[in-house]
């Protein structure tokens, strides 16, 4: 019974430390948050009891045709977790997203495995470790990093975008991809530019609110 107590504390340990990592990472609004994080470490810690205690009646019967390798599930989860970690990772435009949230996850996997050991102090101190990775990153990225940006502009001159274009050159913000549709409404014909945009500092939103505001015919329609 107290063995029962033991893994259910395991396992609740793995899914509140998985959890942590999760909030930051719903915090940021990324693809994984709180509860697949959380999910991934209670789980990575069940699969890790099963692995190690879950067929101690099958041994008991002393039966020499039978071998446990205590490492075989653990491994499988190591896999599993790619493949969770790679439907999160998006190339899009050219450019990567979702690689951090990634690897986030194979880490919270790691840690929840941990905690399934029963190794609760390198679980809490590899999750510390986690979150200050992660928010001194974001913190030194967003203060000295370039971030990419999703544009959405529209105008009624296929000119103007092209001025803009030349100006964003101008300007020092790097251009990874843009493409450029005509629309026909009913009243009259509309130029739409999508474009992913690579900017240096913290302050790129007022900064591109601020340059778009210079050419009177375009507008930002979606900014992420």
């Amino acid at each position: 019974m107290f063995m029962n107590w033991d893994f259910i504390l395991r396992i609740f340990i793995a899914g509140i430390l998985g959890g942590i990592i999760g909030i930051e990472r719903e915090y940021r609004s990324k693809e994984a948050g709180l509860r697949t994080h959380f999910l991934v470490g209670l789980g990575s810690a069940l699969f890790m009891i099963l692995s190690h205690s879950g067929f101690g009646a099958i041994l008991a019967e002393g039966s020499t045709n039978i071998s446990l390798d205590p490492s075989r599930i653990a491994s499988q989860v190591v896999t599993g977790i790619g493949f969770i970690g790679t439907g999160i990772i998006i190339f899009q435009k050219h450019v990567v997203r979702g690689l951090t949230t990634a690897a986030g996850l194979w880490v919270t996997a790691a840690i929840g495995m941990t905690c399934g050991s029963g190794m609760y102090f390198i679980a809490l101190s590899a999750t510390v470790m986690v979150l200050a990775c992660l928010e001194m990153l974001y913190l030194l990225l967003r203060k000295f990093g370039k971030r990419n940006i999703s544009l959405t502009l529209s105008s009624p001159s296929r000119k103007s975008i092209r001025l803009m274009i030349d100006a964003m050159r101008v300007e020092d913000m790097e251009i990874n991809s843009y493409e450029v549709r005509e629309e026909k409404p009913a009243d009259s014909a509309r130029f739409v530019v999508t474009m992913e945009v690579k900017m240096k500092g913290d302050r790129y939103e007022p900064r591109i609110i601020e340059f778009i505001n210079r050419f009177d015919d375009i507008d930002i329609d979606k900014m992420e």
